[in-house]
C-alpha cells in the first residue's frame, strides 16, 4: 500500500440528502443532447432538430432496460431556442426551423417520458418594447444593459420580473438547465453581472406556483461559499460542480485527465459543503455520463467508463447520459442498467460518498483513494475504492505512481466499526463477512464498488 502524508484521520459523519427544494428525492436520469451537439463528430448522423432529438430519445422508452432503470429525461441543450428574441410577451420560445415543442413534449409524454430544456439568464435586448404577460410594464423598463448572451439584466426588486418568469415556466417544461449563474460561472467572453442568484430564486418560485413538478438544474461552476450555497440549495435541485467535461470538436466524448478534474471537484464541493450541514437539499452535478459508447467512442478504456460510472453513483450525482444512445454496447448498457448498481444509487440518494484516505482516513486529492457513504442508521453502507493513475494535470493527485497498485482500506480510514456484508456490486460477488479492512489490487483507471450491510 502506498500512502500520501496528510492530516491525521478524521472523525465520520454519514452526510445525507434531505427532500430538494422542488420535492424530489433523488437525482434525475435521463439523456442531454451537448454532448453530441458539441462533439459532432461522434456522430455524424445526429442533427439538433426535432428527428434528431426523438430519434435519440425514443431509445429510453423503447430499450426495455433504460424504461425500467428509470431514465425518463430528454433535455434539450443550447441552441434549441430562437436566440435574439422571444415571442409577442418576451418569453423564450423555440426555434421553428428546429423544434415544435409542444409537439415534441406530447410526443415524450405519451411514451412517459419528460422534457429538459437549456436556458440562461435575462430577457432579450431586442424585446425591451414588448410588455410582460399579465402587465402594462414594458421588459426594457425591469431590465437593463447587455450581460454579453444578447440579454438584459433583469431588476429582482420589481415584482413584475418575477411575473415574467412564470410566465416562461408556465409554457409547460419538466426540467429547467439554467446556466451562466454567478457568482461562479467564468466570464467565458461575455458580461455576467456579478451575482445573478436572483434568477435562481425567480426560476424556483415560478416552479412553485406552476402547480406541477419541475427539476431545476443550476451551473456551471458555482461559488460554494456558504452564503451562496444556502440560496442554490433552497431554490434549486441540482447544481453542477465543475465545468464542461467533454472534448469539445473531437472524435471522442471524454478524456481520462479530465475525469480526474471532475471527480476532485467532487471531492472539494461534498467536502465544502457537508462543513455547513450534514443534511443537504440539493444534488450534485458532475455533467453528463459519457459510459453508453464504446472505449473508441467514448474516449474512455472500459475500466475507466466503469470507473466514472461508479463515482457519478456514489456522488448521487445526476445521471443524465450524454452518449450516442443510438450506438449503446452491451458493456455501456449494464454500467447504465445494472440492477445492484442503481440499488446503490437508490441508496446514495440519500447517503452521498466523501472521501477517506487509506491509512489515514483524511479527505485529500489522492492517486489511491477510497470514498463512504452512509453508513445509514440500520448499518448499510457503499464504499468506493480507486486507482485513479498518474496525474494527467488536471486532477490534483500529485503523483509518479505507475501499474498495478495493492491498496488497504481499514474501518479506522472509513470511519466505521463491526462486522459487514461486503457485496462487490460490479463483480456480482458476495466476498463474505469482513471485520476490519478491505484490500483490493488495482490498475491505473481502475476502481471498485462495494455494497456493505453490517452483520447482527
Amino acid at each position: 500500500m502506498v500512502t500520501v502524508p496528510v492530516a491525521s484521520q478524521t472523525n465520520l459523519k454519514a452526510i445525507q440528502f434531505s427532500t430538494t427544494p422542488n420535492r424530489f428525492d433523488s437525482p434525475p436520469r435521463g439523456w442531454n443532447s451537448f454532448g453530441i451537439q458539441a462533439n459532432p463528430a461522434t456522430e455524424p448522423r445526429f442533427t439538433f432538430n426535432q428527428t434528431g432529438v426523438i430519434t435519440q430519445c425514443d431509445v429510453l422508452s423503447t430499450n426495455t432496460a433504460l424504461k425500467a432503470s428509470g431514465y425518463v429525461y430528454c433535455s434539450l441543450d443550447s441552441g434549441w431556442s430562437i436566440g435574439g428574441n422571444g415571442d409577442d410577451f418576451g418569453r423564450i420560445i423555440a426555434d421553428p426551423s428546429k423544434f415544435d415543442i409542444r409537439a415534441l413534449a406530447d410526443h415524450l409524454h405519451s411514451e412517459g417520458l419528460l422534457l429538459g430544456v437549456y436556458v440562461v439568464p435575462g430577457a432579450f435586448i431586442a424585446d425591451e418594447a414588448k410588455t410582460i404577460l399579465g402587465t402594462s410594464v414594458t421588459i426594457g423598463s425591469v431590465c437593463l444593459g447587455d450581460n454579453g448572451l444578447a440579454r438584459c439584466n433583469f431588476n429582482f426588486s420589481r415584482p413584475e420580473v418575477q411575473q415574467w418568469h412564470n410566465s416562461v415556466v408556465d409554457q409547460g417544461i419538466d426540467f429547467i438547465k439554467l446556466d451562466f449563474i454567478t457568482p461562479g460561472s467564468p466570464a467565458n467572453g461575455v458580461n455576467l453581472p456579478p451575482d445573478l442568484s436572483g434568477e435562481v430564486i425567480a426560476y424556483h418560485r415560478a416552479i412553485a406556483q406552476s402547480g406541477r413538478q419541475m427539476r431545476l438544474d443550476i451551473s456551471w461552476k458555482l461559488d460554494r461559499s456558504e452564503q451562496f450555497f444556502d440560496i442554490w440549495e433552497t431554490n434549486a435541485d441540482s447544481m453542477r460542480t465543475d465545468q464542461d467535461i467533454n472534448n469539445g470538436g473531437a472524435a471522442t466524448f471524454v478524456s481520462w485527465g479530465t475525469v480526474q478534474r471532475a471527480i476532485d471537484n467532487y471531492r472539494q464541493y461534498i467536502t465544502t459543503v457537508s462543513a455547513f450541514n450534514t443534511t443537504l437539499t440539493i444534488y450534485p452535478d458532475m455533467d453528463n455520463l459519457f459510459v453508453g459508447n464504446a472505449a473508441s467512442m467514448s474516449g474512455v478504456t472500459d475500466d475507466e467508463r466503469q470507473t466514472i460510472m461508479t463515482h457519478w453513483i456514489g456522488a448521487a450525482a445526476n445521471l443524465i447520459i450524454g452518449s450516442d444512445l443510438t450506438t449503446l454496447d452491451n458493456f455501456g448498457l449494464n454500467l447504465l442498467t445494472n440492477a445492484a448498481a442503481l440499488a446503490v444509487a437508490d441508496f446514495t440518494a440519500s447517503f452521498p460518498m466523501q472521501p477517506r484516505n487509506p491509512g489515514t482516513g483524511a479527505q485529500s486529492a489522492q492517486q489511491l483513494q477510497a470514498w463512504i457513504a452512509g453508513p445509514s442508521p440500520t448499518g448499510e453502507a457503499v464504499v468506493v475504492i480507486a486507482n485513479y493513475g498518474p496525474d494527467e494535470g488536471q486532477g490534483g493527485f500529485r503523483t509518479s505512481l505507475n501499474g498495478l497498485q495493492t491498496i488497504i482500506v481499514t474501518w479506522k480510514d472509513l470511519g466505521i466499526q463491526g462486522s459487514f456484508d461486503v457485496f462487490d456490486v460490479w463483480a456480482g460477488e458476495d466476498l463474505g463477512p469482513k471485520d476490519s479492512n478491505l484490500r483490493v489490487q488495482l490498475e491505473g483507471g481502475q476502481s471498485v464498488l462495494y455494497h456493505l450491510n453490517r452483520r447482527n
